[in-house]
C-alpha cells in the first residue's frame, strides 16, 4: 500500500468542485422529497463524497461500477449530470432511464455504471458477473461492487466471493461502513465488525473513506492487484451519512447530533480538501466560495426547467422490457419492432 499522495491545484480544485456538485445535489433532493416532488424511497450521500471522488480518480470508465440505492454521487463522478439525476428521481422523461428508476435504480450503462440496486446486497453478485465477464473478455480492467455495513450481512455477498476467488476474478468488494445501517449501529448487528475480514481467503483492509487522496491512492493500488491477476478484495471504507438511511428515518433516534457535527467538524471531506487548497496557497477563500454559489445556482435553474420537463409517455411502458423476440411478459404486441432493448 502507498504511503503518500502527491497531487497538485489542478486535481484539488477539480475534486473540490465535483464533491461540492455531489453535496449540492443531495441537498436539493433533499428538500425537493420534502416538497413532494420526489416520491418513493431516496437515499442520501453526503458526507460520504470522498469514496465517489476518490475512486474515479483511480478508475477508469472501462472499469465498471455496481452498488446499492445510495447511488446519485457514483453517478455524477462517473460522468452524468445533476440535472439527469434529479430528473430522473422527479420522475421526468429527462431523467437517466426516462423517469422510471427513479432514486433507488440510477441506472446509466454508457460509462459502465451499473446502479442503483434496491434489494440489499443483490448488487454483488451481479457485480462478480461483471469481473467474469471482464476476464473472460481478457481485459485490463476490474469490477467495483458496494455495499453497505448492513448489506455485509448477506449470504449472498460470500456465494459470489467464493466463486470470484475461486476463479481468481478482478473484482473489489467495497464495503462503505458509514456505521449505522437501517437505525442499527454495528455492534446490534454484527458480531465481526471488521468487514474488511470477512473474506475467507481473500484478503483485505481498512481505510479512511474521508480524504479523497487516501481513496484514490487505495483504489490504484486495489485495481492494480485485480489487474495483475491476484483476484478479488475486500476494501472497507470509514465513512458517515449526514442524513438517515433514508428519508423517512430522521437519523438522530440512534444517534446524537453531536456525534454528526463532531464528524462534519474533523471529518468532512469536502473541508478536508478546502483546508489543503488555503493551506498551500492554491486557492482563496473567496474563490471555493464563488464556486460553491455557481454550482447553487446552477442547480437551482436546473430544477426550474425539470419541473416543466415531461413526465414519461403511456408508451414508455413498453421500452426496455423486451423478453424474447416477440412477446412481452407473454404479450403478443403489434408494434414490438419499435421497440427499444
Amino acid at each position: 500500500m502507498p504511503k503518500a499522495a502527491v497531487t497538485n491545484k489542478q486535481e484539488l480544485m477539480a475534486y473540490f468542485t465535483r464533491m461540492t456538485l455531489c453535496r449540492r445535489t443531495e441537498i436539493v433532493a433533499d428538500n425537493l422529497y420534502k416538497a413532494k416532488l420526489i416520491r418513493g424511497f431516496c437515499h442520501l450521500y453526503d458526507g460520504q463524497e470522498a469514496i465517489a471522488e476518490g475512486m474515479e480518480a483511480a478508475l477508469t470508465y472501462e472499469d465498471a461500477i455496481i452498488t446499492a440505492y445510495r447511488d446519485h454521487c457514483q453517478a455524477i463522478c462517473r460522468g452524468d449530470t445533476p440535472y439527469r439525476v434529479l430528473a430522473e428521481m422527479m420522475q421526468k422523461r429527462t431523467g437517466s432511464t426516462a423517469g422510471k428508476g427513479g432514486s433507488m435504480h440510477y441506472y446509466n450503462s454508457k460509462n459502465n455504471f451499473y446502479g442503483g440496486n434496491g434489494i440489499v446486497g443483490a448488487q454483488l453478485p451481479v457485480g462478480t458477473g461483471l469481473a467474469f465477464a471482464l476476464k473472460y473478455q481478457k481485459k485490463p480492467n476490474c469490477a467495483v461492487a458496494m455495499y453497505g455495513d448492513g448489506a455485509a450481512n448477506q449470504g449472498q455477498l460470500y456465494e459470489a466471493a467464493n466463486m470470484a476467488a475461486l476463479w481468481k476474478l478482478p473484482i473489489l468488494y467495497v464495503c462503505e461502513n458509514n456505521l449505522y445501517g437501517m437505525g442499527t449501529s454495528n455492534e446490534r448487528a454484527s458480531a465481526n465488525t471488521k468487514f474488511y475480514t470477512r473474506g475467507d481467503g481473500i484478503p483485505g483492509f481498512k481505510i479512511d473513506g474521508q480524504n479523497v487522496l487516501v481513496v484514490r491512492e487505495a483504489m490504484k493500488f486495489a485495481k492494480n492487484w485485480c489487474v495483475a491477476g491476484k483476484g478479488p478484495l475486500f476494501i472497507e471504507f470509514s465513512t458517515y451519512r449526514y442524513h438517515g438511511h433514508s428519508m423517512s428515518d430522521p437519523g438522530v433516534t440512534y444517534r446524537t447530533r453531536e456525534e454528526i457535527n463532531e464528524v462534519r467538524a474533523n471529518r468532512d471531506p469536502i473541508e478536508i480538501v478546502r483546508k489543503l487548497l488555503l493551506e498551500n496557497s492554491w486557492a482563496s477563500e473567496g474563490e471555493l466560495k464563488d464556486i460553491e454559489k455557481k454550482i447553487r445556482a446552477e442547480i437551482d435553474a436546473d430544477v426550474e426547467k425539470i419541473k416543466n420537463d415531461p413526465e414519461p409517455y403511456p408508451e414508455d411502458l413498453y421500452t426496455n422490457v423486451g423478453i424474447g423476440k416477440h412477446y412481452i411478459r407473454g404479450i403478443n404486441h403489434p408494434d414490438l419492432s419499435q421497440l427499444e432493448y
